[in-house]
């Protein structure tokens, strides 16, 4: 029986957690639809991130390459930073 259709109640205790806490350094994706120089790559992505930034690039008229493209941008920008 899988985890999604088992009707066992789960149980919680009172464990101690432990927690860090990570700066959101991601931008929204209203702010990945700008055009920059590129190099192709070829890369195989999950059909869900696909369809995720198709939607948010239909909802602000762009290319959805285009925003995968500023998001790994932004992740460089904020990690090259810390090297």
């Amino acid at each position: 029986m899988s985890a999604k259709t088992s009707k066992a109640k789960i149980k919680y205790t009172d464990e101690p957690i432990e927690a860090k806490v990570v700066q959101d350094f991601l931008p929204p994706p209203g702010e990945l639809a700008f055009r920059e120089e590129g190099v192709k790559v070829t890369i195989a992505l999950s059909k869900r991130s696909v369809e995720f930034f198709k939607s948010e690039a239909s909802k602000h008229h762009t290319q959805y390459q285009r925003m995968i493209r500023r998001l790994i941008d932004a992740y460089v920008d904020t990690y090259d930073k810390q090297v």
